[in-house]
């Protein structure tokens, strides 16, 4: 993708489609914010390493499955998030376009 900060990504949520080039985990995020839990959980289940895990955690918060969301956040090496789901996911953005 692109540059994109933050703020164009948000906007992006407004298409039928993801903006194209997106990396597999801000599909993830992208789906999940348009309301398919589902697909964002599938994609995510198909990556590997911490910042994977960190996402997955947050699908199962979003979820209400704090049980699976822990044992991914273990995984992710970090704690549960304590703050509403649309800062984790903000975070979680601005993380994955850093990189």
């Amino acid at each position: 993708m692109d540059t994109v900060d933050p703020v164009e990504f948000r906007k992006s949520l407004t298409r039928r489609t993801p903006p194209p080039g997106l990396t597999a985990l801000l599909e993830a995020l992208w789906r999940e914010a348009r309301g398919d839990w589902a697909r964002a959980h599938e994609i995510v289940q198909g990556c590997r390493g911490r910042t994977a895990a960190a996402v997955h955690a947050y699908l199962h918060r979003r979820e209400g499955d704090l049980a699976n969301a822990d044992y991914w956040y273990e995984r992710a090496g970090r704690e549960r998030s304590r703050g509403p789901l649309e800062r984790e996911w903000e975070r979680l953005v601005s993380e994955l376009l850093e990189t």
